[in-house]
């Protein structure tokens, strides 16, 4: 890597669109697709997702915890599927939502930042709820990596805004500092659920990307996105993964049309 990751994923955006396809091998959907709940059907599940929309999209985002169920051989299951990832084009978005303090949160930018990593992936998500200074030394390490980081702010899940509502503009304002000066678009995100109802902050003043989740089954479409993030159109990633992924025929020609939708909603 020699480019930044607020630098690739501009690209990305400009030649293939704003959505990101999220990578959850649930039991349920290896279910619907015919596989077994197996290390063998993860793996199938997962190859088949590289293959049908890697050509499609800027950025694939799996969601680690599905494949850290199956212990080892589920992890090993990831890193074969972050090599595909890397092979097929797509920027890779590890979801872990990882969050500790001192050496703790530098094993785990070790492990997922790290370009020597097998794990090492474009962008993971983290978790600020020890405070955000906890994050600088993995903000620090993705700077160095190339890589980025997104940091939860306002997710989609609705339990959790009384506690975000609280504490968001301390997480906005340490992202718009990590992002200081850094151009095209700054390497350290926030994740802002496409399902709030206000993010409580200008995000426009963040310079950096912003992983919109939420988008399908819980309830966000493309008009709503485009609404939401209407001053950051421009750095907005909405996030689709249980609609896309309901059954292995349709999901190319599904991706294909939330991707052209989000286009057209976040051109205007």
């Amino acid at each position: 890597m020699t480019e930044s990751f607020g630098t690739r994923l501009r690209a990305r955006l400009d030649k293939y669109g704003p959505l990101c396809v999220g990578l959850d091998p649930s039991p349920e959907l290896l279910h619907a697709w015919g596989l077994d709940d197996s290390p063998a059907g993860l793996e199938r599940f997962s190859r088949g997702v590289v293959d049908a929309v890697s050509d499609l999209v800027a950025v694939i985002k799996p969601q680690s915890a599905f494949y850290e169920r199956w212990g080892s051989r589920g992890v090993a299951v990831l890193e074969r599927t972050i090599a595909d990832l890397r092979d097929a084009g797509p920027l890779v978005l590890l979801d872990v939502k990882r969050g500790d303090v001192g050496s703790t949160m530098a094993a785990y930018a070790e492990a997922y930042l790290d370009r020597g990593s097998p794990l090492a992936a474009d962008a993971i998500t983290l978790s600020p709820y020890l405070g955000f200074g906890s994050l600088a030394g993995a903000i620090t390490s993705a700077l160095a990596s190339d890589a980025g980081v997104f940091v939860l702010a306002r997710t989609s899940n609705p339990e959790a805004a009384r506690l975000q509502e609280a504490v968001a503009g301390e997480i906005y304002e340490g992202v718009r500092a990590a992002n200081a000066d850094h151009a095209p678009l700054g390497s350290v995100g926030v994740v802002v659920g496409a399902t709030v109802a206000d993010p409580g902050y200008p995000l426009d003043r963040l310079n950096g990307p912003i992983l919109a989740p939420g988008l399908g089954a819980q309830g966000a479409t493309p008009a709503d996105v485009g609404r939401l993030f209407a001053g950051v159109r421009h750095a907005v990633l909405p996030s689709a993964s249980r609609v896309l992924l309901a059954d292995q025929s349709g999901l190319r020609a599904r991706t294909e049309r939330y991707r052209d939708e989000c286009l057209l909603h976040l051109s205007r």
